[in-house]
């Protein structure tokens, strides 16, 4: 009895010292300096690019000299038209690591197959948003089937909450979405017009004003909404929930490199310094793990966006 109870005294023991050691092996590597010349950060815009650069040259420069405090690493910034532009530069390893949005990820990483999951960016407080749906509270419209013949509006062809995500939500529930460049009421009764207002602003504005039958945006806008505005709107649908913004890496970063990077980012809101650096990069609170895991997210990012051909 004596020996058994030895045993698992010296079972526990020596599982909890390697755990440690582990531990400790993993914490020792991390804080090592890592043996690279640049570190290239890409964002996708078309416009006001030395205004964006500008707000993240203090996020991509307090990164690179917590990688290596002790040797100079040039910190650059790449920014990129188009998310296909921005896969391109990954393949090509002048990017090294990017955030975006949810349907620009799923383009880079799924669809070009350039980069891969690695944290979930908190973008102005927010871990996550989905879209609503909504159209005028006395328009008739009670479903959405009664769409069928009508007008939506949405933001812009870039937005993932304003435009791809209920685009798919709608098109999956059996209705034809056909792009047209202005307000008329030449739609066919089986399909749905849209248009792009180009803000959140403009499309609840085109709602209320009866230039469309139905308006979408993020949760996060309808929230900003004041009560009048409110009042005047009824919700039809919500999407899924979706990260607000995401962070990712080439898909051939080093895995040494890639590690001490995800530790960095974990840790920035942790100090002064790194606070002041992600506010000012675009309104950034903090970093952290993906819900379920990178397998996981993929499913939702597939999920939520993937669409067979002529869909």
């Amino acid at each position: 009895m004596t020996r058994k109870v030895l045993f698992c005294f010296y079972f526990v023991g020596t599982a909890v010292l390697s755990t440690l050691i582990a531990a400790s092996t993993l914490c020792a590597q991390a804080a090592e300096p890592v043996d690279v010349k640049t570190l290239s950060l890409g964002l996708v815009s078309q416009t006001h690019q030395k205004e964006i650069e500008e707000h993240f040259r203090d996020f991509i420069g307090y990164v690179t000299r917590k990688l290596s405090p002790r040797s100079e690493i040039e910190a650059k910034i790449v920014l990129a038209p188009t998310a296909i532009e921005l896969a391109k530069l990954l393949e090509q390893r002048k990017v090294d690591f990017y955030m975006e949005s949810a349907y620009p990820t799923y383009v880079i990483n799924i669809a070009q197959r350039a980069g891969k999951l690695l944290l979930r960016r908190w973008k102005s407080g927010l871990a996550d948003y989905y879209s609503v749906i909504f159209t005028r509270a006395d328009s008739g419209v009670k479903r959405l089937e009664d769409l069928k013949g009508k007008t939506i509006v949405f933001e812009d062809a870039g937005s993932t909450s304003g435009y791809l995500l209920p685009k798919l939500f709608l098109q999956r529930r059996g209705l034809k979405l056909i792009e047209k460049s202005r307000f008329g009421p030449d739609n066919a009764a089986t399909d749905v017009d849209y248009f792009f207002a180009g803000s959140p602003e403009k499309i609840i504005d085109a709602v209320i004003r009866k230039e469309a039958a139905a308006g979408a945006f993020s949760n996060d806008d309808l929230t900003a909404l004041d009560g009048k505005k409110k009042a005047d709107i009824a919700l039809l649908a919500q999407t899924e929930w979706l990260p607000r913004h995401l962070l990712s890496v080439r898909s051939d970063l080093a895995p040494g490199l890639v590690s001490r990077l995800e530790a960095i980012l974990l840790a920035m809101h942790e100090d002064a310094e790194g606070r002041k650096s992600l506010q000012k990069a675009d309104g950034t609170t903090k970093f952290d793990l993906l819900p379920g895991g990178e397998a996981a997210m993929r499913r939702r990012l597939l999920e939520s966006f993937y669409s067979p051909a002529g869909k």
